[in-house]
């Protein structure tokens, strides 16, 4: 059965790691599409310009699906990798972490590296407040006025939540519910003579 919640941080948060007089500062965003993501990510390098390294990870969507990491310079495998470890191990989603390094002068090889970026994700994690949030899906509903009553039955039985609304001749309605309601509530609904369903979306 899918799931329709899923765990991601409220708001930026921040982390910090030091070892051998490197810098690891980790900066946790909450992101919902991937549009979001690259201008944060500049952002930060613009911000931190002067860093050796601005290695991420992040991951999207409640079935946890999409995710990309970079190392940034840093051995493959060091940076991105570890960043994304944290974000799974915490269960997140609709997630980015960039850390950015300062380079104290003495090499860590690469186990020091690894343990660096995972401790400094780890930090951004630990600092953030954690929510659960609902998946839901989103549709647009036309219907004949006839219908209108037997409609807004099923909206107050269902607790289906309403958007933007016409109710002339022909009714049109904006409604979500939770995914996992789907199936129940489009039966209920294609009972209804001549109304139509048109899917606008989820999240």
């Amino acid at each position: 059965m899918e799931s329709d919640t899923y765990l991601t941080i409220k708001s930026i948060s921040q982390g910090l790691y030091k070892d051998k007089g490197s810098r690891f500062i980790a900066f946790a965003y909450p992101v919902f599409n991937q549009d979001e993501i690259k201008p944060i990510i500049e952002k930060v390098r613009k911000e931190y310009h002067d860093a050796r390294h601005h290695c991420f990870a992040w991951m999207l969507g409640a079935e946890r699906e999409s995710l990309r990491v970079n190392d940034d310079g840093e051995p493959s495998g060091t940076a991105g990798k570890p960043i994304l470890g944290q974000i799974n191990s915490h269960g997140l989603t609709n997630i980015l972490i960039v850390v950015v390094r300062y380079f104290g002068g003495k090499l860590l090889g690469v186990s020091g590296l690894i343990n660096a970026y995972r401790s400094a994700a780890e930090s951004a994690i630990a600092n953030a407040e954690i929510g659960e949030f609902t998946v839901k899906d989103y549709y647009r509903i036309t219907f004949p006025y006839s219908s209108l009553n037997e409609v807004m039955r099923i909206i107050k039985e269902e607790e289906i939540d309403q958007g933007r609304h016409s109710f002339d001749l022909t009714c049109s309605l904006e409604i979500n519910f939770r995914v996992t309601a789907r199936d129940r509530i489009l039966k209920l609904l294609s009972r209804i003579e001549d109304l139509e369903v048109i899917y606008t979306g989820r999240h």
